[in-house]
C-alpha cells in the first residue's frame, strides 16, 4: 500500500469524462493495482479511482506542465478497456509505503455459525417441548444444520441463514427429501430460519411446507431485553 498526500488535479476518460481541479487529496495505490482518490469529505467513496487490472507510468511534467508547477504526473490505463486515469501532480506533501500482508478477512457479527449455535441453545423458541437431537445432523449431500423433535415426536430438520434467500430453501428442500427417506425421522418437517427471509422465498418454502422463523439477534445473545423498552 502507498499513500501520496499531494496537491494535484485530476482528470478522468473512459464511460465518461471528469475533471478535478487542483487542490490536497489522498492518493492511494493498492498492491492489486487499483489507484483510488480521496478528499477530506465523503466518507469512505473516492472522488475517483481505477480498478484492477491497471497499469501506472509516472512521467516527467511536459514544458506546458511544467510552466504550471507541476512535478510529475501519474498514467493509469485500464488493460480491458479503454478508460484512464491522469494525475498531475504540483506538490508532494507525504509519500508512505508499508507492505500489509495477507489480509484474514472480515468476521462479521451474526454469522451463521453464530446464529446456528444461539438457535440450538435456545431451540425452545421453534416451540414449547421442542428439544435438540444434534447440530450438524448428517445427510449424504452435507449436514442439515439442527435437528429437533417436538413433544409430539415430530423431527424437525432446521436450515439456518443470516439471509434467507430462495438458494436456503433449495438447500432445506433437498435435505428435506433425503431426511425423510429415514423412516425413524418421520415425521418430519422444515423450518427455515434466518434473521431476514426473502418474500419470494417464504413463498416457495410455505408452498413446499416448510415453516419460515425470523431470528431476532439482539433478543437471542440478550443484547434486547423487551423488560427495558419504553414502548
Amino acid at each position: 500500500m502507498r499513500i501520496v498526500i499531494a496537491r494535484c488535479s485530476v482528470d478522468y476518460s473512459g464511460r465518461l469524462d471528469a475533471h478535478l481541479e487542483q487542490a490536497t487529496r489522498v492518493l492511494m495505490i493498492k498492491a492489486d493495482g487499483s489507484v483510488l482518490v480521496h478528499a477530506d469529505g465523503g466518507s469512505y467513496k473516492p472522488l475517483n479511482w481505477m480498478s484492477p487490472p491497471c497499469d501506472l507510468r509516472i512521467r516527467e511534467p511536459e514544458p506546458a506542465e511544467a510552466e504550471a508547477g507541476i512535478t510529475e504526473v501519474w498514467e493509469v490505463e485500464h488493460r480491458k478497456t479503454t478508460d484512464r486515469l491522469i494525475i498531475r501532480i504540483a506538490e508532494v506533501y507525504e509519500n508512505v509505503e508499508h507492505s500489509l500482508g495477507t489480509e484474514p478477512g472480515l468476521i462479521k457479527d451474526g454469522v451463521e455459525a453464530h446464529l446456528q449455535k444461539l438457535l440450538a441453545e435456545q431451540v425452545h423458541l421453534l416451540g414449547d417441548g421442542v428439544e435438540l437431537i444434534r447440530r450438524e445432523y448428517p445427510t449424504p449431500i452435507g449436514p442439515v444444520d439442527l435437528m429437533a423433535i417436538d413433544p409430539h415426536g415430530v423431527h424437525i430438520a432446521v436450515e439456518v441463514k443470516r439471509r434467507g434467500e430462495i438458494d436456503g430453501v433449495e438447500q432445506l428442500t433437498r435435505y428435506l427429501d433425503l431426511l425423510s427417506r429415514d423412516s425413524t425421522l418421520r415425521p418430519l418437517r422444515g423450518v427455515f430460519a434466518a434473521q431476514e427471509i426473502k418474500p419470494q422465498a417464504r413463498v416457495l418454502a410455505e408452498d413446499r411446507g416448510i415453516e419460515c422463523f425470523v431470528l431476532d439477534y439482539d433478543t437471542m445473545r440478550g443484547i434486547d431485553n423487551p423488560e427495558d423498552r419504553l414502548f
